[in-house]
């Protein structure tokens, strides 16, 4: 929507071919409805180093095309903007359907012609170019431009069904391995099922790997039925993917502010106050309640014992769950769940400035199709409204 407003904007006839009944199905679903549209970083070069290696690739399009750039184009559109948690930028009325009116309203201002359940069968080239598109209904295409924006394979329940990749290949294409990335990690910890729908807020959270550190983290969790989702979780299981199979236990820090001598002082304090109190009620003080019954049961201790009969062992088996609450990965999902798609057409043949085809002179990509993904909060997003503007400015020429 981005690339074929920005071409339609420089004065030329476009046409946008969707494969669903209707527009920005994946959009209305970022950022749980609410469209997390980018993260406010105002340099291109460290927006950029968010993406790792391949980052550099998108240094251009940034500067061309950059946060402040596209939060101004934004409000400009009535949609306005709050910077919240993490620096990611939300709009201010909690609803992704402003950001999709507003890309909607700037395709018919520059009259872009959008063709809904329009699936693309084959793409014909004739020797460097393109030639036409023809349609599962057997309807040809003929332009001077395509622009190849299919996203990648996440979700695939919103369309997103790698189309794009095998097009690609199609036409001379390297495609590295779509892989899911960034998605929720499934545990086998029988006590997951009783937390499940517990957020945990500013935690710290520690990987291993046959007792061997690999990762660690700050930031926001929440369990589910099967494992543990979250910002950070999502965060982490790009480096969790890399390292299995194996045996991958994640240690979770519930109060990182404190200390293990300053939790278990807050411990004697707590159980010294209320003597006569069941543990259980002293300890929902510093831990969430859902969580209570899980750690006395692994610590062996009887929830309902009174604090004044806590031993000195009990105590720092209670710390030592406090500061390192240890779950059990079995794996991580799969494209169903994942947020975005690691891997895609091979940077290398892509111009960086205009995204276009080294292969094919009047081909162009934008977006996740491309072997680019980055962290969660607004910067995949961002690389979409960057490469698409430059595709769509560049793609008409």
């Amino acid at each position: 929507m981005m690339a074929a407003g920005r071409a339609g904007e420089r004065g030329f006839r476009v046409l946008l071919l969707e494969k669903n009944d209707k527009l920005g199905i994946k959009l209305l679903i970022t950022g749980h409805g609410r469209c997390n549209i980018t993260n406010k970083i105002d340099s291109p070069r460290e927006m950029a180093e968010k993406f790792g290696k391949n980052g550099k690739f998108l240094i251009s399009a940034f500067s061309r095309f950059g946060v402040r750039d596209l939060i101004g184009f934004f409000e400009s559109r009535g949609v306005k903007t709050k910077v919240e948690k993490n620096n990611r930028v939300i709009t201010e009325s909690d609803m992704a359907r402003d950001v999709l009116n507003a890309l909607i309203d700037y395709m018919e201002k520059n009259r872009v012609e959008v063709k809904l359940n329009a699936e693309v069968r084959t793409i014909d080239r004739s020797g460097g170019r393109i030639e036409k598109i023809v349609l599962a209904t057997g309807e040809e295409v003929l332009a001077d431009r395509f622009i190849i924006c299919t996203g990648g394979k996440s979700y695939p329940a919103t369309g997103s069904t790698g189309d794009g990749f095998e097009w690609a290949k199609a036409l001379g294409h390297t495609v590295i391995r779509p892989e899911p990335s960034l998605t929720p990690v499934i545990l086998k910890d029988a006590f997951v099922k009783e937390l499940e729908g517990l957020s945990l807020r500013d935690i710290r959270i520690a990987a291993y790997k046959d007792g061997k550190k690999f990762d660690s983290g700050t930031g926001d969790a929440l369990f589910t039925a099967k494992g543990m989702s979250g910002p950070l979780i999502i965060n982490m299981s790009k480096g969790v993917r890399k390292e299995l199979p194996g045996d991958i236990m994640l240690k979770i820090d519930l109060v990182p502010e404190l200390d293990f001598t300053e939790v278990d002082a807050r411990l004697r304090k707590d159980f010294q106050e209320g003597p006569n109190r069941q543990i259980k009620n002293c300890l929902d003080m510093l831990l969430p309640q859902k969580l209570v019954p899980v750690i006395t049961k692994i610590a062996g201790i009887d929830p309902e014992k009174k604090a004044n009969s806590v031993t000195k062992e009990e105590r720092k088996r209670l710390v030592s769950l406090i500061k390192e609450f240890g779950v059990h990965v079995t794996g991580l999902y799969g494209f169903e769940k994942a947020v975005i798609t690691a891997g895609g057409i091979e940077l290398s043949e892509v111009d960086s400035k205009t995204m276009r085809s080294k292969l094919v002179e009047n081909l162009y990509f934008a977006g996740e199709v491309l072997n680019l993904d980055g962290p969660t909060g607004g910067y995949n997003l961002q690389v979409c409204w960057s490469t698409g503007y430059c595709a769509g400015e560049a793609g008409s020429a």
